[in-house]
């Protein structure tokens, strides 16, 4: 998998420290803006975090590039829905020899791994089968309705793998364009940085923690899972190695809090 931080808003802890003052001042926006230095900043972010006062933070946004990630990892990280998803098309791309993405529990079996490729390959050729069928039926139809050969063809491909895409695998993979503010981010590094979370998300969400931290440590200093700045909130479910968890997420934070 591969996660890029493509953008994200400029000076952040300076728009999140005008933006918490302006409730308590009078003075105009771009005055406020400019008369707060990066130290005061970065002070009054940890400030607001002492206060729990969050909505602050939501005027800050960061955007990801995110790849070789599969359709299953989709379906959960757009669960986090204050966000803004951009995802490559299965209805206009076609997957005829698709890559897939493969769990590390089954790449580490010989034997698992055997029959988790056959299943794939079987899965690639029903979807060129029905892909190829689907698309020669439609082309008289396009045809008939006075389109070009090579419109027709077109035409009959699109509609052909919007219906061939139904066989394709969760282990598909994808690519994704994805935004958040900080205040979602924080909450998705708290569920999904866990060692509950599933091996795939929980790869990625740390890896965007890592590249918020090196851009912003002041409004990310304590993200990670629940249990890197307090207790473990899963109860009878908890991993139970809340100090290795600790000791991994103080190197990604640059053993400052």
């Amino acid at each position: 998998m591969k996660v890029v931080l493509l953008a994200h808003t400029p000076t952040p802890e300076q728009t999140v420290a005008a933006a918490a003052r302006l409730c308590y001042s009078d003075t105009d926006v771009e005055a406020l803006r400019e008369s707060i230095s990066q130290e005061k900043a970065e002070q009054f972010v940890e400030m607001l975090a002492g206060f729990g006062h969050e909505s602050p933070v939501e005027h800050v946004t960061f955007t990801f590039g995110i790849e070789g990630v599969s359709r299953s990892f989709l379906a959960q990280v757009t669960r986090h829905r204050i966000a803004s998803f951009s995802v490559q098309s299965q209805r206009y791309v076609r997957q005829d020899h698709f890559v897939f993405v493969t769990p590390p529990a089954i790449a580490a079996d010989p034997e698992l791994l055997k029959a988790y490729e056959s299943a794939m390959q079987q899965s690639i050729d029903s979807y060129n089968q029905l892909a190829d069928a689907l698309a020669a039926k439609y082309v008289p139809e396009f045809l008939a309705q006075g389109c070009s050969e090579k419109a027709a063809r077109t035409k009959a491909e699109k509609k052909a793998i919007e219906d061939a895409r139904y066989v394709l695998p969760n282990a598909c993979e994808t690519k994704m364009i994805l935004t958040m503010n900080v205040r979602s981010l924080r909450n998705f590094f708290r569920l999904r940085c866990c060692n509950r979370a599933q091996w795939e998300i929980r790869a990625v969400a740390t890896e965007m923690l890592r590249l918020c931290c090196e851009v912003s440590p002041a409004l990310f200093r304590t993200a990670g899972p629940s249990c890197y700045c307090g207790g473990c909130t899963e109860g009878k479910m908890s991993c139970g190695k809340a100090k290795e968890v600790r000791e991994k997420f103080e190197v990604i934070h640059g053993e400052t809090k």
